[in-house]
């Protein structure tokens, strides 16, 4: 366990550089620029890296199948209580997408690995596949909606490069083909140039809440959704559907994950309270941190 909180120690420290980066230089920092570069010339390198740095294994469907089906019962839900509780589009937006858009790759397989062994790599990957088109199709959209009308949100989704990317990714895989081996460390410097710059993202917007900003409402219905609501609704459809204790267990860690960075991106790139975001993806990550332990006590199977 201790390894665990060194390795997330590790990656929050981009996210410290970019806070202290944006607190030094101020203005000098165009974090809109930033936000540009990263989703549309690195992102589509991390995508079409991710999905074919591994075969995809059609046998394993039943986690990713189970971990889509909870989404799906979670967006409905979250969709229905935000409806109720926002009256501001902005809020409801991130309300919505916040509850179903966690942190499954950065932090959810490397997590898989500590907590269950090497065997929970493949169900965390094919999971982590599935919320990157979760994240560029419904998290485009309902970032979008902030700002723009249904029909130019469901433009949005297919305006950006990573989702054109990830569907030639994913066919390529599919098809056995294999890059070329001088492309796959140009191919994985660009994935893993993403990352880092997504995580200062993160950092520099942080750096840019005010306390007295911060929307108390956003913050405790995200909470509530995020670590009372999911694993209630997750723990009964898999105990219903009787999952094996792998499937099970990744399951409900993917679904718990806190916020991904790619939230405040997405927030940032359509003027969504990108602040707001960063700070809920804060917290989140902050609560995870000590949730953990509930989860390995009392949620997880043995």
């Amino acid at each position: 366990m201790i390894d665990v909180f060194i390795s997330i120690g590790g990656i929050y420290l981009f996210i410290l550089l970019g806070f202290i980066g944006k607190k030094y230089f101020k203005e000098k920092i165009d974090e809109k620029s930033i936000v540009l570069i990263s989703i549309y010339l690195l992102q589509p390198m991390l995508v079409f890296w991710g999905l074919t740095s591994r075969p995809i294994d059609s046998t394993i469907k039943e986690a990713p199948v189970l971990f889509l089906i909870a989404i799906f019962i979670l967006l409905v839900i979250s969709l229905i209580l935000a409806t109720l509780y926002f009256d501001d589009k902005k809020s409801r937006s991130i309300a919505i997408v916040g509850s179903i858009v966690g942190n499954t790759g950065n932090l959810g397989i490397p997590l898989g690995i500590a907590l269950f062994g090497e065997e929970s790599i493949i169900y965390t990957s094919i999971i982590n596949l599935v919320n990157v088109f979760i994240v560029y199709t419904i998290g485009v959209y309902f970032y979008s909606r902030g700002n723009f009308s249904i029909v130019e949100s469901i433009k949005n989704i297919f305006k950006l490069p990573a989702i054109w990317f990830g569907v030639f990714a994913i066919l390529f895989n599919l098809f056995g083909f294999n890059l070329p081996h001088s492309l796959l460390l140009p191919l994985k410097m660009g994935a893993y140039a993403t990352m880092v710059l997504q995580l200062m993202i993160f950092g520099i917007y942080l750096a840019t809440v005010k306390i007295s900003n911060i929307d108390k409402r956003l913050v405790t219905f995200t909470i509530i959704f995020k670590f009372i609501i999911t694993p209630i609704i997750a723990i009964v459809l898999l105990y219903t559907i009787n999952s094996v204790p792998i499937v099970y267990n990744v399951v409900i860690l993917e679904l718990l994950v806190p916020l991904a960075v790619m939230n405040v991106n997405l927030a940032a790139l359509y003027d969504c309270k990108p602040e707001q975001v960063a700070f809920l993806t804060f917290a989140t990550s902050f609560i995870f941190l000590v949730y953990l332990f509930m989860m390995v006590k009392w949620i997880f199977l043995v």
